[in-house]
């Protein structure tokens, strides 16, 4: 029960089972997320409405038993036992289940009836165990359990009010199961913590039932870190004097699964002839062929892709113009001066740098929940592990570093489902290296103004392309290359055998996947938002001051002779204006910054205004266009190819006159470009899902080095 005395019930299960679509169905938008104290898992709380009483529902990592593994699997039993402050110990377990696979469904069951706290069976996809030929009496099942067990469709919504109604009432009655299938462990567990609690020392009964029974587990690792080792040593001695032979887990397992088969031969009966086959038979046929299956993988994969940007523009440029529009209406109605430009350049231009990425991050993250959902992911995963395996990695790591493509944000935030923390980690330091959407207007605008339109083969294949293609390939090269550095020093470890559960295939319940994406924009717009939100009033502050006066009245003056003239030229007053805002930048902290750094790029072949831009696009690559716009005074409302803009930067020059972007000066930027992690919401989105700034920083500093050097050796060679 919560603090403020509100019930808790908490929704655990096996993955695949239905869990989170159950938990949407339940709580609707009244959830919210955050993470476990002084863990990266995140916590899904939900608020349920059974009658008259309102309810926390918290939804639970997935877990196959409570032998934890890994942390979440940990602060699954944290959460049952209450050791989480702000949740307190549930008043009831609500426990999801297959009913297509009973007997691996019933291990975590058999573990959680022996915790002493009431219980709730959601027995769901029945409708599936019936396609199989799988006839369950679900009364016989609720009285071998000791527990109310409630048949359900989550994904229909069938059998959704008969929940919440004996959900209501296990509240009420608060009922504890009675079973025990290992007494002689828990028994001794009991006693053992006892003796501890009279020492000073406490430590619930059950984790070390749980550290008796899973040797070197991660029950048994957690206690090293907070206990002495007399504690370790009780426990070492009390496993080996109850080891009858086999060991403490092999009797646990062999205990637990011939309860399991019992119980099943007694409620369930097969009827193969009954069964119809499968939908999941009939697709694998045809998605799991060596051919076929992995030519319809390469079409979906390039769906995906192309949807990404070719799906998201409309909605980006739509939202770029819904904060020019504001910003120019702004500009209309408010006097010039800093308030002004603060809400304009600020404050409306960093609120549009967050939300123009929404589209991207919607659109993957709709088709990843809708593959996910439908069971095609697990088989994707499983295609492309033996290709990733060749860098260190698992097939896990395909999706996310495809995703990254588009957007490295989801791309990282993709890196969730891969189990093993090195193989985790390693992808999320991988791919930020391919090439995203925000290097498409820096490569656009430096390849139309230094690579020549040469076309080979009537056409089919030009130069231009062809350097795109490199720069792709180059991220892909870097990211792959980076992967396997990290797996073969400090992330060394073998990489993880790949089992994965193939789940059958299932039409996605359209509110669960609108829920998870709703979830997904939360989490952006909250942790990496609000990051890329901050460094852009930054760079705004940065740009504007300090703001001369004297600039103001040189250009006044100007404007005032024109006018004078009696023929006002429009063009000749836009031009003022662009010369104004170039003399106030490079007046600006960000100028005299590019000044001050210049000489540590001018082995690149960059002067003051390229290491300007460079800094000034550190919250998003893309932003570097309107910022050599300025600087070159041809506006900052230029795109990657607008013609003035090219034509000021291939004829800019140095003091003696020679030339500053030569072709290979422009090749090194963009190689520079391809490899630097110049994105705010990246850094953001790792620091949030590592815990740390330890990692990014390092990340940035890597990702950074790599393209100072690319772009250095290019240009000094090539010179």
């Amino acid at each position: 029960m919560t603090k403020t005395g509100q019930p808790v019930i908490a929704l655990i299960g096996n993955p695949n089972t239905g869990k989170s679509t159950l938990f949407n169905i339940l709580t609707g938008l009244k959830q919210k997320i955050g993470n476990y104290p002084g863990v990266t898992v995140e916590k899904h709380l939900g608020q349920l409405q059974l009658d008259d009483l309102e309810v926390q529902l918290i939804d639970l990592p997935g877990t196959y038993s409570l032998s934890a593994q890994s942390p979440d699997e940990m602060v699954v039993i944290d959460v049952l036992r209450g050791a989480i402050d702000d949740i307190g110990k549930p008043d009831l377990i609500l426990i999801v289940i297959d009913a297509s696979n009973l007997r691996r469904n019933l291990y975590l069951v058999s573990q959680l009836l022996e915790l002493g706290q009431p219980v709730v069976v959601a027995l769901n996809m029945m409708d599936l165990a019936v396609e199989n030929g799988i006839h369950i009496d679900v009364d016989q099942l609720a009285q071998e359990l000791g527990v109310p067990v409630v048949p359900i469709v989550a994904s229909s919504g069938e059998g959704i009010d008969n929940l919440k109604k004996v959900l209501r009432q296990s509240l009420e009655k608060k009922a504890i199961p009675s079973l025990n299938l290992l007494p002689e462990i828990k028994q001794a567990a009991i006693k053992l913590a006892t003796k501890l609690r009279r020492e000073g020392i406490e430590i619930p009964s059950y984790e070390l039932e749980r550290a008796l029974i899973d040797e070197e587990g991660y029950a048994e690792h957690r206690l090293a870190e907070s206990h002495d080792n007399p504690v370790l040593e009780q426990i070492r001695q009390l496993r080996k004097k109850l080891s009858h032979g086999p060991s403490l887990s092999v009797q646990d397992a062999r205990t637990r699964y011939g309860w399991i088969n019992r119980l099943v031969d007694t409620i369930e009966v097969d009827e193969p002839e009954t069964a119809k086959k499968s939908l999941t038979e009939y697709i694998d046929q045809f998605v799991s062929h060596p051919v076929y299956g992995s030519i319809f993988f390469l079409l979906l994969m390039a769906i995906v892709f192309q949807s990404v940007f070719a799906w998201a523009t409309p909605l980006m440029d739509w939202m770029d113009h819904i904060t020019t529009t504001a910003g120019k209406w702004l500009e209309a109605h408010l006097p010039p001066g800093a308030l002004t430009s603060l809400l304009v350049d600020g404050v409306i231009a960093g609120v549009g740098s967050v939300i123009i990425f929404l589209p991207q991050i919607l659109i993957l993250f709709a088709f990843i929940i809708f593959l996910e959902d439908s069971g095609y992911m697990a088989r994707a995963a499983f295609m492309m592990d033996r290709p990733m395996r060749a860098v260190g990695l698992s097939g896990r790591s395909f999706i996310p570093m495809l995703s990254s493509f588009a957007c490295a944000v989801p791309g990282i935030m993709a890196t969730r489902t891969i189990s093993d923390p090195r193989d985790r980690l390693a992808t999320m330091l991988a791919a930020p290296f391919m090439t995203c959407s925000a290097r498409l207007p820096v490569y656009a605008l430096l390849i139309a103004a230094f690579v020549p339109q040469k076309t080979w083969f009537w056409g089919l294949i030009n130069l231009q392309g062809l350097v795109l293609l490199a720069l792709y390939l180059l991220g892909i090269l870097g990211g792959v290359t980076t992967a396997l550095l990290l797996k073969r020093s400090v992330l060394k470890g073998p990489t993880p055998t790949f089992l994965m559960e193939m789940p059958p295939y299932r039409l996605p319940s359209l509110r669960s996947v609108l829920l998870k994406l709703w979830e997904r924009a939360q989490i952006f717009l909250r942790r990496a938002g609000t990051v890329i939100f901050t460094v852009a009033i930054l760079i705004w502050a940065l740009a504007y001051f300090p703001h001369p006066v004297s600039i103001h009245n040189q250009f006044e003056q100007q404007r005032v002779e024109i006018q004078r003239q009696g023929n006002v030229v429009e063009t000749r007053i836009t031009e003022l204006n662009n010369q104004e805002a170039a003399a106030y930048l490079e007046q600006s902290f960000l100028g005299r910054i590019g000044k001050a750094i210049a000489p540590v790029f001018k082995p690149l072949g960059w002067d003051w205004k390229v290491s300007a831009a460079v800094v000034a696009s550190f919250p998003a690559r893309e932003v570097v266009i309107a910022v050599l716009g300025t600087i070159y005074a041809v506006g900052s409302d230029v795109d990657e190819e607008d013609s003035s803009l090219i034509t000021r930067i291939k004829s800019s020059t140095w003091p003696d006159g020679t030339t500053i972007f030569t072709v290979p000066m422009a090749i090194g930027l963009m190689i520079f470009y391809a490899f630097c992690l110049q994105c705010a919401a990246t850094v953001a989105i790792i620091r949030r899902e590592t815990g740390t700034w330890t990692i990014p920083l390092l990340s940035w500093l890597y990702m950074t080095s790599l393209g100072y050097i690319g772009a250095l050796l290019v240009y000094q060679i090539w010179s």
